[in-house]
């Protein structure tokens, strides 16, 4: 297996890419290629490491490129334009068959057109969605969309629904997953248009689609561990995904500061600590990785702009993971299966 990694895509670029890339190796069997400038990079290994990439592992490889979309590019010019940056060549690599699964902290915009213009859509899919992983109680929370359309339509939400509950039924083994449409009350009548519309349509469909669909749900109820999944606008989910990283940091920072107050507390929190550190890993957001790319042809896991080296590490252990549970193909399977009914259904009204 080969893994594509942006090297020059995120805010941290390439230190962090590199350094979570070599953290990774010895935990994964894959091969990693780091697509990017080979001499900014060669340069980095050496001033880091004192040794050269190929001394670390051989597993590690450079594709050397000579362009990188910036944050600010606007992406549809970026894709078009820079066909040597590291993102558009690792698009390409995946989509011929040179790379398994392809990671980037880059330019969500230009991510998202890439993977749609280069790599192209599942037939079916009419927008592909970022599928946010977050801790809950006792379980984890896929977040559907958490950033790639900030505007959609209710067929985009009920599509979310049915991709995330493909992913996590198939791929991770969790039966008949509960779907939550985010909206600011449980009522069937509360939300704007697209909540009202989207919830009607939700519960139409769903039983048809196998969608377990159990309502809205507020956002202080997501992590209850009552539902398995929250789907929403890329815009709301966004908002609601930086919302939590953010109160998670605030959490540890204000347990950090008050353990280490004075010597009293310092002391009686000793016996404690096996419990706060398994706390703190638990609502740690590092530990669960980037956002996969659900909808398109091939596997594309969009990591944090703001990824630091374990946040690369873990991206990079979820991404090895992702291909080997077949999840791209597992969702091609099911739309066409899906498209199948849908021409039996055509063909039977024309009769």
């Amino acid at each position: 297996m080969k893994i594509l990694l942006d090297a020059m895509g995120g805010d941290k670029a390439p230190d962090a890419n590199i350094k979570g890339a070599i953290k990774a190796i010895d935990q994964i069997e894959a091969e990693v290629i780091l697509i990017g400038n080979e001499e900014i990079i060669r340069s980095k290994v050496k001033e880091l490491y004192g040794k050269e990439l190929e001394e670390i592992s051989s597993r590690l490889k450079i594709h050397h490129t000579t362009e990188t979309i910036e944050m600010e590019d606007i992406p549809t010019q970026a894709i078009k334009h820079k066909k040597d940056s590291s993102m558009v060549v690792g698009f390409n690599m995946l989509k011929e068959g040179k790379g398994d699964v392809f990671i980037s902290a880059g330019n969500s915009g230009a991510l998202l057109t890439g993977a749609t213009l280069l790599v192209g859509r599942i037939k079916g899919v009419d927008r592909p969605a970022l599928a946010g992983i977050l801790p809950a109680y006792k379980s984890r929370l896929v977040l559907m969309d958490c950033g790639a359309n900030t505007n959609c339509k209710p067929i985009n939400l009920l599509q979310f629904a049915q991709m995330a509950s493909i992913y996590l039924e198939t791929t991770l083994g969790v039966k008949n997953p509960k779907v939550g449409l985010l909206n600011i009350g449980t009522e069937e009548t509360k939300g704007n248009d697209l909540t009202k519309s989207s919830y009607n349509l939700l519960k139409e469909k769903a039983e048809g689609m196998n969608i377990n669909f159990i309502g809205n749900v507020e956002g202080r109820d997501a992590f209850s561990g009552k539902v398995d999944i929250i789907v929403t606008d890329g815009f709301t989910g966004n908002i609601f995904l930086k919302a939590v990283e953010g109160l998670g940091k605030f959490v540890k920072r204000t347990l950090s500061e008050s353990l280490k107050k004075n010597i009293i507390s310092k002391l009686a929190a000793i016996p404690s600590l096996p419990a706060i550190n398994r706390f703190a890993k638990t609502v740690d957001y590092k530990e669960y990785g980037g956002a996969l790319f659900l909808g398109v042809k091939k596997p594309i896991v969009k990591a944090h702009g703001s990824s630091d080296e374990k946040l690369f590490e873990f991206t990079i252990k979820q991404a090895e993971q992702f291909v080997k549970n077949e999840a791209v193909e597992q969702l091609i399977k099911e739309f066409e299966k899906e498209q199948t009914i849908l021409k039996q259904k055509e063909a039977k009204l024309e009769e």
